[in-house]
C-alpha cells in the first residue's frame, strides 16, 4: 500500500524537481548586458588592442566594414578611444548606478576612462565619457564625449561618439587612402633604408650580403657577417608597413665595388596596403610606377 502511494505521487515530485531547477537555472542566468557594461567591455578590448572583442560591440554592419581594414587601421582606430599608442592592461570598477571606471595601463602612462549613466531612449542610449591621463589632476588631458548605443536584435551595439556617426564603410575608403599614402612614403625611406645598408655591408666584408636576412641582427651579441645587425628584424625578413621587399644580386659577380643588385617594394595588398611598386635599378635610380601589385622595372618612371 505504501508503495502504491508513492507510485501516485511520483508525477508531482517529478514536477516539483523539475520546477526547482528552472528556479536554480533562472537565479544563476547571467544579467543581460547594459549600454555601459557593453561600452566597458569595448573600452577594455580597445585598451588591450583585441580587435576581435572590440567588434563584438558594433552593429553588424560596422562589424563587418571594420572586419575588412587592415589591421594597422584597425589598430588605429581603437588608440582614437583610449589615447594609447601602444597596448594597455585594462582594469574596470563599477561605482555605482551602472557607471564604470576603466583603467589602461602601459609602461609609458595610465588613463582612465569614466562611463557614466546611461540615458535611454527606446532602442537608443546615450552616455556621457571621459577619458584623461591618470596623472592629470587638472583636467587638460581630459576629452569628453557622448556615446550612442542602438539595440540590435536584442543587444547593445556602439552607434555615434559625439555627433559622429561610426559609418565604417563610408570610412573604410578613406582610412585605405590614408594609410595607403603612409604606407608608400614609408616603402620609399625603407628601400633607401635597406640600399644603405647593403652597400655598408660591401664596403665593410668586400662583398655583396646573399640575402636580406643576413642584414638583420644576430640573436645576441654584435653584429658579425652572417648577422651584420645592420637592418630591423622585420626589414630584413623583407616585409613592413605593407610593403614586400626583395632583394636580388645582377650577374654572377658578388664580390667588390663592381657587383650589382636590384632592390623592390611591392604592395602586399594591392589598393589596401599601397598601389605604388617601387624599383632600384642596378644603376641606382628609384623608379615608381603603378603595376597592379607587381614588380616594378627599370623602364618605369624615376622618383625625384
Amino acid at each position: 500500500m505504501l508503495l502504491s502511494r508513492t507510485a501516485h505521487y511520483r508525477p508531482l515530485l517529478l514536477l516539483l524537481a523539475c520546477s526547482s531547477l528552472r528556479t536554480s537555472s533562472a537565479a544563476q542566468a547571467p544579467a543581460p548586458a547594459t549600454p555601459a557594461s557593453v561600452l566597458r567591455d569595448a573600452m577594455m578590448a580597445a585598451c588591450a588592442q583585441k580587435a576581435d572583442d572590440f567588434r563584438l560591440a558594433l552593429t553588424a554592419r560596422n562589424a563587418a566594414a571594420f572586419s575588412r581594414i587592415t589591421p594597422a587601421a584597425r589598430s588605429k582606430f581603437l588608440k582614437r578611444f583610449v589615447l594609447l599608442d601602444n597596448p594597455g592592461d585594462p582594469h574596470s570598477q563599477n561605482t555605482s548606478n551602472d557607471t564604470y571606471v576603466v583603467s589602461c595601463s602601459n609602461p609609458d602612462v595610465t588613463t582612465v576612462l569614466t562611463i557614466g549613466k546611461p540615458e535611454l531612449r527606446d532602442n537608443l542610449a546615450y552616455l556621457p565619457f571621459d577619458v584623461k591621463e591618470a596623472t592629470d589632476t587638472s583636467g587638460q588631458t581630459a576629452r569628453h564625449a557622448l556615446i550612442g548605443m542602438v539595440r540590435e536584435n536584442g543587444q547593445w551595439k556602439l552607434l555615434s561618439l559625439g555627433l559622429l556617426l561610426l559609418d565604417l564603410p563610408s570610412l573604410e575608403v578613406e582610412w585605405d587612402r590614408a594609410e595607403i599614402a603612409l604606407n608608400e612614403k614609408a616603402a620609399l625611406g625603407y628601400l633607401k633604408e635597406i640600399a644603405d645598408a647593403v652597400e655598408l655591408y660591401r664596403k665593410t666584408y668586400t662583398h655583396l650580403p646573399d640575402t636580406l636576412s643576413v642584414l638583420g641582427p644576430p640573436p645576441k651579441g654584435p653584429g658579425k657577417m652572417d648577422k651584420a645587425a645592420l637592418l630591423s628584424e622585420e626589414l630584413s625578413a623583407g616585409r613592413k608597413e605593407g610593403y614586400i621587399f626583395r632583394y636580388v644580386i645582377v650577374g654572377a659577380n658578388n664580390s667588390g665595388a663592381p657587383a650589382k643588385y636590384e632592390l623592390a617594394a611591392i604592395p602586399a595588398d594591392y589598393q589596401r596596403s599601397g598601389s605604388i611598386s617601387f624599383f632600384r635599378d642596378a644603376n641606382g635610380v628609384i623608379r615608381a610606377a603603378d603595376h597592379q601589385g607587381s614588380v616594378g622595372s627599370e623602364l618605369d618612371p624615376k622618383v625625384d
